[in-house]
């Protein structure tokens, strides 16, 4: 229960404003909607909400739910001794100092690796960090950085942030399921009585259909976005400067520098998991700049206009 206390604390950091902003009108929609579906007053229907949306979460961050995040990002534990032996003792030192910096951290967090080619690290769910099978090409001080970065992210709750985004949205797509269901059987009604079954009708229907529910749609997901989005680039800068507190800013300043020499060189593709994780990051420059405006002496070597 402690953790979840935690966890609500830590919301209310400035840099989750607009994420919050985001929940707070999705669940006032999911409260009205449930209110006109359900025939009871909204403080009823809110609550109903709430109680699914709570039963959801627990169901999220299970064991089973953290599987499924595992299975859906293609983490796996590792098999190879040499990754192992190589990844162990950098995974549990930097594990160590994160601990002693913020016990809230579970105890049993434990390391994975998916097989995308592209160098990179994520936390998911609670007790996961995951690395590609590309971060092995930077060195031991790199990975420590990138590590002590995705720590932070753990230590800030953010990745149950996303969770409880998640679980949000798949509420408010059952509810737009179920308002164009309901649409759908009163555009048949009246495709029948008012139109006697023409085509033209038919495609009227149709039209008024996709221009109301799809536009709005379209308009309320392209604000959810950029609202997380804001908050998923804030949320970077803080675990950036938890890695840098742990001593890890020039290992992952530098690491940060050479997954953006990959970028730009062109040798290393760009898709998949990899393409998603980097959209929601900050500038590469920027990061430097700050950890280096919050104290780190590290210089960079990167010229990146003239990569």
């Amino acid at each position: 229960m402690s953790y979840f206390a935690d966890f609500f604390i830590r919301m209310k950091r400035r840099s989750n404003y607009p994420v919050l902003i985001y929940m707070l009108l999705n669940s006032y929609i999911v409260g009205e909607v449930l209110g006109v579906l359900l025939s009871v007053p909204f403080w009823k229907a809110y609550i109903i909400g709430l109680i699914l949306y709570g039963v959801s979460l627990m169901l999220a961050l299970s064991p089973v739910g953290e599987w499924f995040l595992r299975w859906q990002t293609g983490c796996k534990k590792i098999k190879s001794k040499d990754i192992i032996n190589r990844l162990e003792p950098l995974f549990n030192e930097v594990y160590e100092k994160a601990r002693k910096k913020d016990p809230s951290i579970l105890t049993d967090v434990q390391l994975y690796m998916n097989n995308e080619l592209q160098p990179n690290a994520f936390a998911t769910g609670r007790k996961t960090v995951c690395v590609t099978e590309g971060l092995l090409a930077l060195d031991d001080n790199q990975i420590k950085g990138i590590l002590g970065h995705e720590f932070g992210h753990l230590a800030h709750k953010d990745t149950d942030k996303l969770l409880l985004i998640c679980v949000g949205n798949i509420f408010f797509n059952i509810i737009v399921f179920f308002i164009n269901l309901i649409i759908t059987l009163i555009s048949i009604a009246m495709h029948v009585v008012f139109f006697k079954g023409s085509r033209v009708g038919a495609w009227i229907i149709r039209g008024l259909q996709a221009i109301t529910i799809g536009l709005m749609l379209k308009i309320w997901y392209l604000i959810g976005d950029w609202l997380i989005l804001k908050t998923s680039r804030n949320n970077e800068y803080e675990a950036d400067e938890f890695s840098m507190e742990l001593k890890y800013d020039e290992g992952l300043c530098s690491g940060l520098e050479s997954i953006e020499r990959m970028l730009y060189s062109g040798n290393t593709p760009v898709h998949g998991l990899f393409s998603i994780l980097w959209a929601d990051h900050p500038d590469t420059r920027d990061r430097i700049k700050r950890l280096q405006s919050l104290g780190s002496e590290y210089k960079s070597e990167l010229n990146f206009n003239n990569v």
